[in-house]
């Protein structure tokens, strides 16, 4: 708890204002990291293995953006910073204990601060374009979707509670997460996808309790891996059940 406490007080002085909500939510994500390493081992391995399979294809390697870099277990940051001129973090926020890590890249790696769910231009009655930005980032060879999808839909949900957002349409959360992939798949470079699309809760004798569709229904093009990724493994919740998301692997462009 001390250290958990350390590290949300360094994050959130140096967090904007309007993404400070979410630090705890980050924290809350590094400590269960942290307890189930070994469980989640495979899944971290499995990404950045994919990722780094992709880079390897560009002719050039001039500019890497990751969406949702989160804690960054799953990228593979060290050899993207020696195969990059720069690679860009991009989220909503970075944690002191990932920025402490930072240090012997610094000269590649560059911290983005950005709500990337398009909520904000949905409600406003835009179309949501929500990886637009993209177009300004020069010599733009490679784009990581690090398991963000499924948690622009649970963000999303999560807001419109919060908010009491009665006037979002009921097509909301589809609708932000193809955005999210017609954004990908529009991009001029390579782009690749990595998302959770679903979890299962299976209890100790292997029965299914509970199955979510995590994507609403989208589909996503393209798919080139899956695999299993025990978010929650025995133990961490309950020792009756485990929650078992399934992961998909995308090369967009």
């Amino acid at each position: 708890m001390i250290l958990e406490a350390i590290n949300y007080a360094a994050t959130y002085a140096k967090t904007p204002t309007e993404f400070r909500p979410y630090v705890r939510y980050s924290v809350n994500l590094w400590a269960r990291a942290n307890r189930c390493k070994q469980a989640w081992a495979e899944h971290e391995e499995n990404s950045r293995n994919f990722i780094l399979a992709s880079a390897a294809k560009l002719k050039h390697r001039r500019t890497a953006v990751v969406l949702g870099s989160g804690l960054l277990r799953d990228v593979p940051l060290k050899q993207l910073a020696a195969a990059f001129d720069t690679v860009v973090l991009v989220d909503l926020v970075h944690l002191a204990s990932v920025r402490a890590g930072l240090w012997r890249h610094a000269k590649s790696v560059v911290l983005n601060y950005r709500d990337l769910s398009g909520f904000d231009a949905l409600q406003a009655g835009k179309e949501p374009e929500p990886l637009s930005f993209l177009r300004q980032v020069p010599y733009l060879d490679l784009v990581i979707s690090a398991n963000l999808l499924s948690q622009i839909g649970t963000g999303v949900q999560n807001r419109l509670e919060k908010e009491n957002a009665n006037t979002m349409s009921d097509d909301t959360l589809p609708r932000l997460i193809q955005a999210h992939i017609d954004g990908l798949s529009g991009l001029p470079c390579k782009a690749c996808l990595l998302t959770d699309t679903g979890f299962e809760v299976i209890d100790k004798n292997g029965g299914l309790q509970q199955q979510e569709d995590l994507l609403y229904g989208v589909s996503v093009p393209s798919i080139a891996r899956e695999w299993n990724w025990p978010v929650v493994p025995f133990g961490e919740e309950s020792r009756d059940y485990q929650i078992i998301h399934k992961v998909i692997a995308s090369e967009m462009t």
